[in-house]
C-alpha cells in the first residue's frame, strides 16, 4: 500500500520527455505507475504487457499506450483501486482523454487540430454546408428538384465529371491529412523496424478487433459488470459495411473508366450488391454503437468527446440511410432531392474525416503495429531494476 501511495505522488517526476506533460498525460502516467505495481490486469489487453516494459512514462509512451487502449472497460470493472478508492484508477477514461489530445496534437495542418475540440459544431457546419451545396446546385442546374422518372440516371442531375471534381480533392486531402498526422505519431513513438510477422499480427488484431474481447474472449463491460461482445460486433458491422461501400465505389470507378460501363447499374450488378450489403452493415452497426454509447457506464470514456463520438456515428448512419433510400427510390420523381441529400451527407463525412472520430482507427492501428514490433524486441529493463 505504501509503495502504491509513493508511486502515486511521484508519477509526475518520473515522466520524461522534452515537452511538459498536460494534466491528462500526467494523470495517465500516475495511473500507469499504480498499475505497474499492481499488475492484476496484465492479461486483459495489450496495454498492460506494454506498460510493464517501462519504468517511466514519457509523453510519447503515454500517447502510444492511450491509443493502444480500446476502451473496453474490463480493467475498470476489475480494478480494486477504481473510484471511489482514493487512488481513483480509471484507465479507460484517462486514456480516452489523452486520445482526444493525440488527435488534436498530431492533426495536419496543425492549426486545424482545434476542430477536434469543437467537433460537434464542426460536424454540424459541415453537414449544413454539404446539404446546402448540393440542394442549391441541383436547383441551379435543373431549375427544380422535381423531375420525371430518370431510370436511376444520377448523372442527369449531377454530371459524373462534376462529382469527381468536387469529391476527389476533398477525399485526397483527407487521406493526406490523416497520413501526415499518423506519420508524425509514428516517428515520435519510435517503433523500430517492422517485420512481416509483426505486420500480419497487427493487421489481424485490427481486423478482428481482438482487444474488444475483454482479454478473455467474453467481451467488454458496457453499462455494468456483465460481459458482452455487442460493441465488438457492432464495430465489425460498421467497419466492414464501410469497406464494402468503398469497394462498391471502387468497382463502379473501374467499370466507368476501364470498361466504359456507365451508371446506373442493375440491381444484380456487383457495385449495387456490394453497396447494398455494405449499406445495411453501415446502418445496423452505427445504430447499435449509438445505442451502446447512450447507455454506457458514466465512468467509461471522456464526456467531452461525446459530441464527436455520437456525431460521427450519426453521420455514418445517415450516409447509409440516405444511400439506401436513394437506391430504393431511384426510379421515381424523388430521385433528385434524395441524391442531393445523400451527396451532401457524404460530403460532410469526407470533410470531417481527418478531424473527427475516424482518426481513432488510424492511430489505434499504428499503436497495434508498434506493440507487435515491440513485443518481439528484448526488454530494456534489467533484472533488479
Amino acid at each position: 500500500m505504501h509503495q502504491l501511495e509513493a508511486l502515486t505522488r511521484e508519477a509526475c517526476a518520473l515522466a520524461t520527455g522534452t515537452a511538459p506533460l498536460t494534466r491528462f498525460e500526467t494523470e495517465v502516467g500516475r495511473q500507469l505507475q499504480i498499475c505497474n505495481a499492481c499488475r492484476y490486469c496484465e492479461g486483459f489487453c495489450a496495454v498492460f504487457p506494454a506498460m510493464t516494459r517501462r519504468l517511466e512514462f514519457g509523453k510519447a509512451d503515454i500517447h502510444y499506450l492511450a491509443n493502444l487502449c480500446h476502451n473496453c472497460g474490463a480493467c475498470l470493472h476489475a480494478c480494486q483501486y477504481a473510484p471511489p478508492h482514493e487512488f481513483a484508477v480509471n484507465v479507460p477514461q484517462a486514456t480516452a482523454q489523452v486520445r482526444g489530445q493525440t488527435y488534436a496534437d498530431y492533426a495536419w495542418p496543425p492549426a486545424l487540430g482545434a476542430l477536434y475540440r469543437r467537433n460537434g459544431l464542426t460536424l454540424a457546419l459541415a453537414l449544413a454546408a454539404g446539404l446546402a451545396l448540393f440542394l442549391v446546385l441541383a436547383l441551379v442546374r435543373n431549375g427544380t428538384l422535381s423531375h420525371p422518372p430518370l431510370a436511376g440516371n444520377f448523372y442527369a442531375i449531377f454530371p459524373h465529371n462534376l462529382l469527381v471534381l468536387m469529391f476527389a480533392p476533398v477525399f485526397l486531402f483527407a487521406a493526406l491529412a490523416l497520413g501526415l498526422g499518423v506519420r508524425r505519431f509514428w516517428h515520435d513513438v519510435a517503433p523500430g523496424a517492422a517485420s512481416g510477422a509483426a505486420v500480419r499480427e497487427a493487421t489481424g488484431n485490427a481486423l478482428r478487433l481482438k482487444y474488444l474481447d475483454g482479454g478473455h474472449g467474453e467481451g467488454c463491460n458496457e453499462a455494468d459488470d456483465a460481459f458482452t461482445l455487442a460493441r465488438r460486433r457492432f464495430h465489425h458491422l460498421t467497419f466492414y459495411g464501410f469497406m464494402l461501400c468503398f469497394a462498391a465505389t471502387s468497382v463502379a470507378t473501374i467499370y466507368h473508366y476501364a470498361f466504359g460501363w456507365q451508371a446506373p447499374y442493375s440491381l444484380a450488378s456487383l457495385p449495387v450488391l456490394l453497396g447494398t450489403v455494405g449499406g445495411l452493415g453501415l446502418l445496423l452497426g452505427p445504430a447499435g454503437l449509438l445505442w451502446l454509447n447512450l447507455r454506457r457506464h458514466p465512468l467509461h470514456g471522456d464526456a467531452a468527446q461525446q459530441p464527436m463520438d455520437r456525431g460521427f456515428i450519426a453521420l455514418l448512419f445517415f450516409t447509409s440511410l440516405t444511400g439506401l433510400a436513394l437506391l430504393a427510390w431511384r426510379d421515381t420523381t424523388a430521385m433528385g432531392w434524395l441524391l442531393a441529400v445523400h451527396l451532401g451527407v457524404v460530403m460532410a463525412l469526407f470533410l470531417t474525416l481527418p478531424y473527427g472520430k475516424f482518426a481513432h482507427g488510424v492511430f489505434r492501428s499504428a499503436a497495434l503495429l508498434k506493440w507487435a514490433i515491440e513485443k518481439r524486441q528484448p526488454t530494456r529493463l534489467q533484472a533488479g531494476e
